[in-house]
């Protein structure tokens, strides 16, 4: 493990689209990085429905959320990346409850590279853009827009409405990337997963974070 990468925050939120969170978790282990990780209960009830997980925001298991394969996937790779990363999950996740603001990404003073909400609530996009903050996560993204960090925000909901844009664009000119969960098609899609991993790719591009998910356009 590279002791010098600063700690990425991962927060998981109320919106459809929760394989997209887990892929880029699962990646991140596998760069041997350093993720501080929360989720709000409506994201854990996206996750229950998409995913079939239920998951104890008490006592989280790591390794079932870091480990999880959807039913959709024949790749191998896909398989065995997943089990290497949840193998990883309990020296490098560090998880936060959405409402303990005593935590280190509540404050400034404690030193990350970046941000990532995925997927991003409506809710959340209107609390982080009226600096409202009302749970961890908004106040974690506060955090980061004050002292000039990468905050990378992922909504997935369509159609939006004018106050949406809105909050987009109050968060974007106020520093902050807004990465719609949008794959695109021309690398040669076959699968779900190639459709998951181009988004999750794109992501994976604003950290800074190698990645081989996706062919590229020109390649």
């Amino acid at each position: 493990m590279n002791d010098t990468k600063l700690p990425i925050v991962v927060a998981i939120t109320g919106a459809s689209g929760a394989i997209y969170a887990v892929r880029l978790i699962q990646m991140l282990c596998l760069n041997d990085q350093t993720i501080h990780l929360a989720i709000s209960p409506s994201g854990a009830t996206v996750i229950q429905q998409e995913l079939g997980l239920t998951l104890d925001l008490r006592n989280l298991d790591l390794e079932s959320l870091v480990g999880y394969v959807a039913p959709w996937t024949t790749s191998d790779d896909i398989r065995e990346n997943a089990a290497s990363a949840a193998a990883k999950a309990a020296e490098l996740v560090h998880f936060h409850r959405h409402d303990d603001y005593m935590t280190p990404i509540a404050s400034g003073s404690f030193r990350t590279s970046a941000m990532v909400i995925c997927p991003c609530s409506g809710t959340t996009l209107s609390g982080i853009a009226h600096a409202s903050a009302a749970n961890l996560i908004q106040r974690a993204a506060e955090v980061h827009l004050k002292e000039h960090r990468k905050l990378v925000l992922v909504p997935r909901e369509t159609p939006i409405s004018v106050l949406q844009i809105e909050n987009m664009h109050r968060i974007a000119k106020a520093g902050a990337v807004v990465l719609p969960a949008m794959p695109g098609w021309y690398q040669g899609v076959e699968t779900i997963d190639d459709l998951v991993d181009f988004v999750v790719a794109r992501i994976l591009d604003q950290l800074d974070v190698e990645n081989g998910l996706m062919r590229r356009w020109g390649e």
